[in-house]
């Protein structure tokens, strides 16, 4: 079911790309906004891991750097059927994880050392199974797709709002307001499909985490101290537009906090402890 809904969501949000290109241009516009679609995916496809690892000054773990996190690492991803991805630190005050890279192969786990300190052995088996089934589910392609498609639609709006104020694209006046307010709405109405996808996503993760651990238990009480710790601190630096990345938005506060790519940490942790096995 979040697969169809995922879909749809994509549909919709490459359609809302192709209609607004549709509604500035015409024809030429249709075409215009398919390429630029094209291009913000192929850049997200094939550069998204290495930009984001970039943005966070993310460092490679070797096993005898961390011993342990390599060896959940690989048995969990044994357990789920994919290749042992690469293990990385990223130099942040909290603790969090996230999971990033086109395909299983290709594939990047990220932690924080305070996410290392702070849980215990089945605590971070859960944080990384999450993080694997992100992997294995594809999200991270998925996310960075739908990032980009909301970036292109973000780019047409800025470019028809430019062209409104100055009275270019269509002669009429209706058309011209038309416009104007589609290009208010359209990156509001990206941003909120994109919000939906990643949220489909966290719980199919949480399931996927809980059956490959068979043990729901170690993820929920991961995501109480979590939660509790990004309740009390926000991460300074960084871009808020990789918040679906993690498995806790470490943003905070403004913005961040009203359009949450995150479903609630309560509703997650009620979904894991009722799952039956």
């Amino acid at each position: 079911m979040n697969s169809i809904k995922t879909v749809l969501l994509m549909g919709i949000l490459f359609g809302l790309c192709m209609f607004f290109g549709g509604l500035f241009g015409g024809r030429n516009g249709v075409v215009i906004a398919f390429f630029v679609a094209l291009v913000f995916n192929g850049v997200s496809y094939w550069f998204s891991d290495s930009i984001v690892l970039s943005m966070y000054r993310a460092k490679e773990l070797s096993p005898s750097e961390a011993p342990e996190l390599h060896e959940i690492v690989a048995r969990v991803a044994a357990g789920a059927g994919i290749p042992k991805p690469r293990v990385v630190l990223v130099p942040m005050p909290v603790p969090n994880a996230f999971a990033t890279g086109r395909d299983p192969d290709n594939a990047v786990v990220a932690v924080t050392r305070a996410l290392v300190e702070m849980l215990d052995r089945t605590e971070l088996e859960g944080v990384i199974a999450h993080e694997i089934s992100h992997i294995k589910n594809r999200d991270t392609l998925i996310q960075c797709l739908a990032a980009a498609m909301g970036g292109a639609i973000v780019m047409l709006s800025y470019t028809a709002r430019f062209a409104a104020f100055f009275g270019l694209g269509r002669d009429d006046d209706n058309n011209v307001l038309e416009l104007l307010i589609l290009a208010v709405l359209a990156p509001i109405a990206a941003l909120l499909i994109q919000m939906a996808i990643s949220r489909s996503r966290e719980f199919a993760a949480d399931e996927m985490a809980a059956r490959i651990t068979h043990n729901p238990y170690g993820l929920s009480n991961a995501l109480r101290k979590l939660e509790s710790v990004s309740q009390r601190y926000s991460i300074r630096g960084g871009n808020s537009a990789t918040s679906h990345l993690f498995i806790v938005n470490p943003f905070r506060g403004g913005m961040a906090s009203l359009f949450s790519t995150h479903p609630s940490t309560e509703q997650r942790i009620q979904r894991l402890e009722n799952m039956q096995f």
